[in-house]
C-alpha cells in the first residue's frame, strides 16, 4: 500500500476548487499529510497592434504578492482546529503545465482538483486543466466533482 504523505490542491479561488480542498484536508487529517495550495495565474500583458508586451516587474511582484497573500489567508482557515500542515506556493504559466511540473519537482503523493463541469464547446475551445492533469500526472489524481447545492 501506498503511503499518502503530501497532497497537492490547485487553487484558483473557485467553488469546485475550494470543495477539492475540503476532501484533501479531511484526507490529510486521516493520513496525517501535508496540503500544498498551488496557484497558477498567467503572464500578465497586453495585446498591442504590434504584439503582445508583458508586464513588468512591478506588476508581477505586485501581483505575486496578492497572491500568496490570499493563499496564507485560505491557509490560516484550513489550519484552524486541526493539525494539518498546510503550505502555500505560486508559479506564473499554463495552469496544467505548472501543476504537472510542481508536482515533479516536489515529494507529491496525490493531486486533488476539483471538477468545473465545462461541456461542449467551452470544453473543446478552453480544455479542461484538470483533464490534462488526470493524463498526464504521474501520481494518483483526485477530481472532485462540485458541491451539490441549491440551484442558481
Amino acid at each position: 500500500m501506498h503511503s499518502l504523505r503530501s497532497i497537492l490542491v490547485p487553487i484558483d479561488f473557485s467553488d469546485p476548487a475550494h470543495h477539492a480542498l475540503q476532501w484533501a484536508m479531511e484526507l490529510a487529517g486521516r493520513y496525517n499529510a501535508k496540503v500544498t495550495l498551488l496557484n497558477v495565474y498567467p503572464v500578465p500583458g497586453y495585446v498591442l497592434p504590434d504584439g503582445f508586451v508583458t508586464a513588468g516587474p512591478e506588476v508581477l511582484n505586485e501581483i505575486e504578492a496578492k497572491t500568496k497573500a490570499s493563499l496564507e489567508q485560505l491557509a490560516d482557515a484550513q489550519r484552524q482546529g486541526t493539525n494539518v500542515t498546510v503550505e502555500v506556493a505560486t508559479a506564473v504559466g499554463q495552469s496544467s503545465t505548472e501543476i504537472l511540473r510542481y508536482a515533479e519537482q516536489h515529494p507529491i503523493d496525490l493531486i486533488a482538483m476539483g471538477a468545473h463541469g465545462r461541456t461542449g464547446l467551452a470544453l473543446m475551445l478552453l480544455g479542461s486543466t484538470t483533464d490534462k492533469v488526470v493524463r498526464q500526472a504521474k501520481c494518483p489524481v483526485m477530481v472532485v466533482p462540485a458541491a451539490k447545492g441549491p440551484s442558481r
